[in-house]
This record gives structure tokens, C-alpha cells and sequence, in this order.
């Protein structure tokens, strides 16, 4: 059986390997605080809100004080108002709310679920919904597997051209009762042939270490570690386990922006 892979697999295994098997293969828990696992909920709740109104379900509470303040709502309602052309049907157009596509590649299934996709006569539109705050900066966002293999997926599973598909963020953030919701920030990368074939090296380098790593695992042995200069261990929760000391529950920021993607795909 082919082992199915998400972005989420992939940018744990580039960033520590030892990680990665903690999480998918031993399957280790990374524990959260309850503000973590609230906004875990809060973001689920918005991603089934927003594959309801794309496929013409009620999505709002009738008029009324209760629906107004309603944090979730106001939020999906504000993000559709700034957003109008994002949800304007065209003829000839496909769009598909958590569409699923997969790839294999070598002995393995990558997978992804884009939040929307609108496929267009000459371009392709890839957005997805973040819940939590905008990454540090483009350069970041760009390096993340996720920009890196949805588009990688669609060109190769479809008739477009890798400059013809397009991927955006939008990030949206809940609001509290009674305020006003910020506006919605978004972040657009275009794709090309020559990002696709520097895609397809990395992730055939990355696959072939990661067959000779899960060889070695079946042989009863770990997975190798980040190098501890990396700065990765400080913010990790399973640091005591790898003997590199403890991680903190308030230097969680590297793992608060990792938790929404890690339960994308069940491994």
C-alpha cells in the first residue's frame, strides 16, 4: 500500500525528520493549550461554513441580535462581502469546494484538498483559507510546502500550463462580539515551468531520502535530527524527548502555525 502524503507531511519532514516520525509513523500526539484547540475549532467551523455557501446551503442564522454577534458568521459574512468576485459564478467555469486531487510519485500518493478551486478556459485559481495570523513574510509563505505542492499537483493532473495556475491565501481572523471584523489580507503567488521543474527535483530528492529513512525505521531505526543550531528545537514540543531540553507553553509560534495543516490529511 502506497503511503499517502500531505503538505503537511512534507514541510515536517523537511524541517526535522526525527519530527516527522514522531508524528506519522510513531504517532505521537504534539500537545496543544485549549486557546490552541479553540482556534483549531474556530477554523474548522469556518472551512465547513465556507464549503456550505459554495454549495448553496444556509450558511447564516435568520436576522437578529444573536446572528449578529455570532464571531463565525460575521467573519464568513464580512469575508464574502469584501470578496464578491471570488464567489461570482461564471458559465463554463468549474469550481469545486475541498476538492481532492492525488499524484503518485515514486511509492507514494501525494494528496491535496484545495479549499476552492475555479478552473477557467486559459487559467486555474487555487484558494485556500487561513484562520490564523499572516506568516512573517512572502518569502516564508513561498518556501511552505503547501504553496510548493498544490500547484506542483494540478499541473500534473490536469491540461494547464504551469503559468497559467495561480494560488492564493486568504487569511481571516475571528472577531469579538460587537467589533467590527478586519478586512481580509491575502497573499498571491503565480506558478511557472521554471518553480514546477525546481518542485519536481526537490520533491524526488526528498522522496528518495525519505524511502531510505522508513527502510532503516523497519530495521528499528530513528529517523535522523534536525541539527540543534537549526533553532527548531526550542519551540518543539517534543524536545525532552529528544533530549534538547523542554519547550515552553507560551514559544509555541512555530507550532501554532504548523497545527491547522498537520490534521489536513490523516496519514
Amino acid at each position: 500500500m502506497r503511503m499517502r502524503l500531505s503538505q503537511s507531511h512534507l514541510n515536517q519532514l523537511a524541517l526535522c525528520p526525527r519530527r516527522f516520525q514522531y508524528l506519522f509513523l510513531d504517532q505521537f500526539s504534539a500537545p496543544i493549550t485549549p486557546e490552541q484547540q479553540e482556534n483549531l475549532a474556530w477554523g474548522n467551523q469556518f472551512h465547513r461554513l465556507m464549503q456550505q455557501y459554495e454549495l448553496g446551503l444556509p450558511v447564516f442564522s435568520p436576522a437578529g441580535a444573536e446572528a449578529r454577534s455570532d464571531p463565525i458568521q460575521q467573519c464568513v459574512q464580512c469575508f464574502i462581502q469584501a470578496t464578491p468576485d471570488l464567489f461570482r459564478s461564471q458559465p463554463n467555469h468549474f469550481r469545486q469546494s475541498e476538492h481532492r486531487r492525488s499524484l503518485e510519485l515514486q511509492d507514494y500518493l501525494l494528496t491535496v484538498v484545495y479549499d476552492l478551486v475555479i478552473l477557467e478556459e486559459h487559467q486555474a485559481r487555487i484558494l485556500d483559507w487561513k484562520t490564523y495570523a499572516k506568516p512573517r513574510s512572502p518569502q516564508w509563505l513561498a518556501a511552505d510546502w503547501q504553496t510548493r505542492l498544490y500547484p506542483f499537483v494540478l499541473t500534473e493532473t490536469s491540461s494547464f500550463q504551469a503559468e497559467q495556475i495561480s494560488m492564493t491565501y486568504w487569511f481571516v481572523r475571528a472577531t469579538q462580539p460587537g467589533k467590527a471584523a478586519p478586512a481580509p489580507a491575502s497573499a498571491h503567488f503565480r506558478y511557472n515551468s521554471t518553480l514546477h521543474e525546481r518542485n519536481r527535483a526537490d520533491l524526488t530528492a526528498l522522496l528518495t531520502q525519505l524511502t531510505q529513512w522508513l527502510d532503516d525505521y523497519g530495521n528499528g531505526k530513528n529517523l535522523p535530527q534536525v541539527h540543534e543550531a537549526a533553532g527548531h528545537c526550542a519551540t518543539c514540543s517534543f524536545a525532552r524527548r529528544c533530549n534538547r531540553g523542554q519547550a515552553t507553553a507560551d514559544n509555541h509560534a512555530w507550532e501554532i502555525s504548523r497545527i491547522e495543516a498537520i490534521q489536513e490529511i490523516a496519514p
